[in-house]
């Protein structure tokens, strides 16, 4: 196994979980060692959930400072193991999206950076809610393991550059136990709590590089343009600590990223993608993305330098080829490549119609992310299965213009039931005006 040993135990008799959590209460700051005691007794059980929800709940109104965070991440991490990379002759880098809806970048990107010499070890999680999950899309294609060892996945990236896993038993245990206690404690919305969720499972990864892409807007978790910004400068300035090179990107979730939302309806836009023939904006993002990972990474000197080597790939099917390679190696069928129709369909499909004549103003990704939920391809707990046949295709994109009848979208599920309430879901999620509306940018800032 090419993981690191867990550091050795803490003697907690000198240093009082309850004394801990009275300390941050008052608003003090935590020690190196209290947080890295407080961690390491927690995940071994010497600290009992009770304790743990307290101290979360110190931190969700105390805060913490940037030292504090960056120590409590660093200690969720050493929890378990952390990924060797050495043995890999190229540069690492890995790219993390805070999830949305129709988000199905990673899928294009990590392949693509393949490509351009950058090594991509990607540990993704599944969907939960509204936010689609990379897993789910991948395990839409027939044989995809996402559950590849360690060592599995190390040989993954060295025969073909890129691979993308589920997060181990040994990642971040305590980041693992954590996120659960949180989300029935009423603590996720604590900016230090989820970038240190984030952060030490990335740096867990073992990657040197790291590129954020946060979103905001209805589809997002943080609802505001300033919430994600302050993530983002959180999250990099923890990886700053820890050495890594940090890239941010704050962007648009407001209405879906391309033209479909579900599991394999996105991965059927994947393969089109790197077909070269993919949605602009959602080639828009990946490219981006992808060349600030060349620059972090080391091989590209700039931004113009980056995005005709990466186009390059995408027109010449050599990304393509590489992510065909990548699923291959994880056992996946890769006929699906050349015909996405090997992917999972729905049995029932319904066409919402524009309401109208007028410009699409608005497309509400939180209402669409519902609809997903309701026709099958979302989980609202963690242990749910998901339909991977169901999705949304064909979503109509703001600032083009509809007539009364026309085709906003396309629903398809196996559940009948479910049918008539993601239609109203839809209908409902589109907004439309006389006057074509003005673009509003998809990517608002970098922080660098």
């Amino acid at each position: 196994m090419m993981l690191t040993a867990q550091p050795p135990r803490t003697n907690l008799a000198l240093m009082l979980p309850q004394w801990i959590i009275e300390k941050k209460r008052d608003g003090g700051e935590l020690s190196n060692e209290e947080i890295r005691s407080f961690v390491g007794g927690y995940s071994r059980g010497e600290i009992p959930d009770y304790q743990m929800a307290a101290l979360a709940m110190a931190i969700y109104f105390r805060g913490m400072t940037g030292a504090e965070v960056g120590f409590f991440t660093g200690a969720m991490m050493r929890s378990g193991g952390v990924v060797d990379t050495s043995g890999i002759d190229t540069p690492t880098v890995d790219k993390h999206s805070t999830g949305g809806v129709g988000d199905k970048v990673s899928l294009i990107l990590a392949p693509l950076a393949a490509c351009c010499g950058v090594a991509v070890p990607m540990i993704s999680g599944r969907g939960l809610g509204i936010t689609g999950g990379t897993l789910d899309k991948l395990e839409s294609i027939r044989g995809y393991r996402t559950d590849l060892s360690i060592d599995e996945f190390l040989e993954v990236i060295r025969e073909c550059g890129c691979s993308i896993i589920g997060q181990t038993s040994d990642l971040a245990p305590a980041d693992k136990k954590l996120y659960a206690l949180r989300d029935v404690t009423g603590t996720v919305p604590s900016i230090p709590l989820i970038s240190a969720s984030i952060m030490s499972k990335k740096l867990a990864e073992g990657a040197a590089g790291l590129v954020l892409d946060v979103k905001y807007g209805r589809g997002a978790f943080m609802k505001t343009r300033e919430e994600a910004r302050d993530l983002a400068q959180t999250m990099v300035e923890i990886g700053r600590r820890a050495g890594r090179g940090m890239r941010a990107l704050i962007t648009d979730m407001n209405q879906p990223l391309g033209r479909a939302a579900g599991n394999a309806v996105e991965v059927t836009e994947v393969i089109e993608t790197l077909r070269g023939n993919g949605p602009p904006d959602l080639v828009e993002l990946t490219l981006e993305l992808t060349a600030h990972m060349l620059m972090l990474g080391g091989t590209a000197a700039g931004r113009d330098a980056a995005l005709p080597r990466l186009r390059a790939c995408l027109e010449s099917g050599e990304a393509l080829d590489r992510f065909r390679r990548m699923v291959e190696l994880h056992g996946g069928d890769t006929r699906v490549v050349d015909d996405p129709t090997q992917l999972p369909a729905a049995t029932r499909a319904r066409n919402v119609l524009s309401p109208g004549d007028g410009y699409v103003s608005a497309v509400d990704a939180g209402l669409i992310g519902r609809a997903c939920l309701v026709l099958g391809a979302g989980r609202t707990r963690t242990e749910d299965g998901v339909d991977h046949a169901a999705g949304i295709t064909g979503l109509v994109k703001v600032g083009e213009r509809m007539r009364r009848g026309e085709v906003l979208a396309a629903l398809h599920s196996n559940r009948v039931e479910a049918i008539a309430e993601a239609e109203a879901l839809t209908a409902q999620a589109f907004s439309f005006a006389e006057d074509k509306p003005a673009r509003a940018p998809l990517i608002a800032e970098v922080i660098s």
